[in-house]
């Protein structure tokens, strides 16, 4: 299960390292927003790294809200990071 959170996590990290394409801007995201998403998982990345599954947690408790108040919409972003609270959350609950 640690290996898959990891791998989940590595993705999404570089996903969102990656330059935001035209639908990403158009879909509300910002150089800015995408770069602080990054560094959320990045951290919960390496905490999980050092200390295992049982440190795993939810990324920022007011993400959601914070993407919707940038006015986010749906989309491949939008979905990684959904993706990314999912496994969180699933592996919390694994442990």
């Amino acid at each position: 299960m640690a290996m898959d959170l990891l791998t989940v996590l590595d993705a999404a990290v570089a996903t969102l390292k990656a330059p935001l394409g035209e639908d990403d801007r158009a879909q509300g995201w910002t150089y800015d927003l995408r770069r602080e998403v990054q560094a959320e998982i990045s951290i919960n990345r390496s905490v999980l790294r050092r200390h295992g599954l049982g440190m795993a947690r939810h990324l920022h408790p007011g993400l959601d809200d914070w993407m919707e108040h940038e006015g986010v919409q749906p989309g491949r972003l939008r979905s990684l990071v959904d993706d990314v609270q999912r496994s969180l959350m699933a592996a919390r609950t694994m442990t």
